[in-house]
């Protein structure tokens, strides 16, 4: 048990890293700090209740990641309501509410769930889902 504590403590610490690289990206445009992403890494995009899911790859992501900073650039990426669970020492899940707001205003609010994996000692995002609530 002590080891399983110790590793949700190291991963956390982490994500609390990997948010506040985001907070630097949305300032400075720089998103290099935010490639963690495994090589077969994917995001699947739901935009609407009804509609199919989005798929992106690695290669995808990465530019619409960069797009979208530059798009949004000033705005503020908020991680509300973080649940972090560890599957086993090596995998963990992070859901969250991810608001983003520029100049006080909401501009979007989506559901995000995260799959972490350990891989040499470093913590990599192996798949992203992604649900649209407004």
């Amino acid at each position: 048990m002590v080891e399983v504590n110790n590793r949700l403590s190291e991963f956390t610490k982490m994500h609390d890293e990997f948010i506040s690289d985001w907070e630097e990206a949305m300032i400075s445009g720089d998103v290099s700090s935010l490639d963690r992403m495994t090589e077969d890494y994917y995001v699947t995009f739901y935009k609407g209740a009804n509609d199919k899911p989005i798929m992106f790859d690695k290669q995808e992501a990465v530019a619409g990641m960069k797009q979208s900073v530059m798009d949004l650039l000033g705005a503020q990426k908020k991680f509300e309501n973080r649940v972090i669970r560890l599957r086993d020492n090596e995998n963990a899940v992070v859901f969250y509410e991810l608001l983003i707001v520029k100049n006080e205003e909401l501009l979007a609010r989506l559901f995000t769930i995260e799959n972490w994996k350990l891989i040499n000692e470093k913590w990599m995002i192996a798949r992203e889902t992604e649900e649209l609530i407004s």
